[in-house]
Formats: C-alpha cells, sequence, structure tokens
C-alpha cells in the first residue's frame, strides 16, 4: 500500500476493531429495501465499552477503485457518533474528536482507531466534574 493510501474499511474490520478495545459491536450492512437505505449505503456498526459509552460509525457511500464495481467497492471514510447514557453527546474537553459536537464525518481509519481508544479509556465521571467546574453544560 502506497504511504498516502487509505486504508478501507468494512463492517467487519470496523467491528474487530470495537471488539479488541472491549466492546460489544453489532453489524447491520447492506441495502435493504425495509429500511429504505440509499443505493450506496453501506453499513452500520454500533459498539458499547464497559464503561457505558459508546460509538455509531456509519459508512454511507463507497468508494470505487474501479468503475464497474466488480471488485473495487470499499470504504475509505466513516462517520462517527459518540452516545453516553444510549443519547448522542460531545466529549469533554480536552480531546481531538467530539468537542461540542456529538458527530464526527469523513473519518478514516487511523482517526478511527485514536477515536476507539480515547472512548474506550474514559473515565465518564469526567463529564461531572467538567459539568460541575461549569466546562460542560
Amino acid at each position: 500500500m502506497e504511504e498516502n493510501e487509505l486504508t478501507p474499511m468494512t463492517a467487519e474490520s470496523v467491528k474487530e476493531l470495537l471488539e479488541v478495545a472491549g466492546a460489544e459491536a453489532m453489524i447491520r450492512a447492506g441495502r435493504s429495501d425495509s429500511y429504505g437505505a440509499p443505493r450506496e449505503f453501506s453499513f452500520e456498526v454500533r459498539g458499547i465499552f464497559p464503561n457505558g459509552m459508546g460509538l455509531h460509525i456509519q459508512a454511507r457511500q463507497y468508494t470505487y477503485r474501479d468503475p464497474w464495481e466488480a471488485k473495487g467497492r470499499v470504504n475509505d471514510f466513516v462517520d462517527v457518533s459518540l452516545l453516553r447514557n444510549g443519547e448522542y453527546s460531545p466529549l469533554p474537553k480536552g480531546y481531538t474528536f467530539f468537542q461540542e459536537r456529538d458527530q464526527e464525518e469523513d473519518i478514516d481509519y487511523q482517526q478511527l482507531e485514536k477515536i476507539i481508544n480515547d472512548v474506550s479509556s474514559l473515565n465518564p465521571r469526567i463529564y461531572q466534574l467538567q459539568e460541575l467546574t461549569g466546562d460542560m453544560s
């Protein structure tokens, strides 16, 4: 792989990243008539960590690497939402991602690894501390 080439992601590889970090993860992939998903819908993975924090990772479209979709359908970027107590949430101050928002868009594989590491190692009590000090409302 070239130095500047992105690492492709699949539902299985994202689920494995979450599970290695200690999360329970589930996949929903492909197109479904009842779901009403657009043609390019690729996959969703949700993971919940032992600390109660969760991530909802969605790949909305494929990056086609060849013109006829024969073998080149991959996901180079995903959107990631942060879940706290089952609701969307930003991260406390001091983190690179999820500052004053609950979703990060167009995340590559290396950024996803960092997000998973940060969220899996987060002590949720930091929210209470920052709420007490007025750093988070």
